[in-house]
């Protein structure tokens, strides 16, 4: 796994996202943290990596999300072979949690 941003400011970072306990504690904070626009290009990547990881096809993620090709190219590079691996952490949780309620 490559990694490219290992130092201590990064490490804060991930420190305090992990001090959050709700995803409203998790909103306040990122909209202190990054501008609109800055959200809104995280918050659609996010969704392009959603929408890749099912499978669908770009035609489909720029209807939905209104993301260029050039970012779903981004984006699907990093789910791949140059990515860290954080989509597929993420991804195998949030699956994990909704098998746990509709369970339970």
């Amino acid at each position: 796994m490559r990694t490219y941003l290992d130092t201590s400011g990064m490490d804060d970072l991930c420190a305090a996202l992990l001090s959050l306990e709700t995803k409203e504690e998790a909103a306040r904070f990122l909209r202190d943290l990054c501008t609109l626009q800055e959200l809104k290009a995280i918050s659609q990547r996010y969704q392009v990596a959603k929408l890749l990881h099912s499978e669908c096809r770009y035609a489909e993620i720029v209807e939905k999300t209104g993301a260029s090709t050039a970012t779903i190219s981004r984006v699907n590079r990093s789910l791949g072979m140059d990515g860290a691996g954080g989509y597929d952490i993420v991804f195998s949780r949030m699956e994990d949690t909704a098998t746990e309620q509709n369970n339970g």
